[in-house]
């Protein structure tokens, strides 16, 4: 089934235009998710399909990166160091979960097939990902 993001339908871009409104509202300041629900009268699912869709229009658009911390929530980010640190943050988060399947799945596959040219080429590929995604977040 295609990402939320790929269904993108007219819900998904009236939610979006919900979302971004409020958040522009709140401007500077950013809304946790309970409080965008709250915010745009939206159920958390259409939260969830008004963010993926809002995401996808900001990059058709050009307009401002939305970003999520944890003090702030959502909320649109122009400041290099904010865009920087969640992008940091972001790239941590991809490397872990590359680690983690590395580990938890693809080594373990490799050691019980170790002559299979999917996992020997799997194998290679996510090693090259994870040591471009520690390079960057270690820069």
């Amino acid at each position: 089934m295609p990402r939320a993001s790929r269904r993108r339908g007219a819900a998904a871009e009236r939610h979006a235009n919900s979302i971004r409104f409020v958040l522009f509202e709140a401007r500077p300041a950013g809304l946790l998710f309970p409080q965008l629900v709250r915010a745009s009268e939206l159920s958390p699912s259409q939260v969830r399909s008004g963010l993926a869709a809002l995401r996808d229009i900001i990059a058709e658009n050009g307009w401002p990166p939305l970003i999520w911390t944890r003090a702030d929530g959502y909320k649109f980010a122009a400041q290099s160091e904010e865009l920087e640190a969640y992008e940091r943050s972001v790239i941590r988060e991809k490397l872990t979960e590359i680690r983690r399947l590395i580990s938890g799945t693809v080594a373990p596959h490799a050691a019980l097939h170790p002559r299979d040219k999917w996992v020997r080429h799997i194998v290679a590929q996510l090693a090259s990902v994870e040591s471009t995604l520690d390079l960057i977040a270690s820069a």
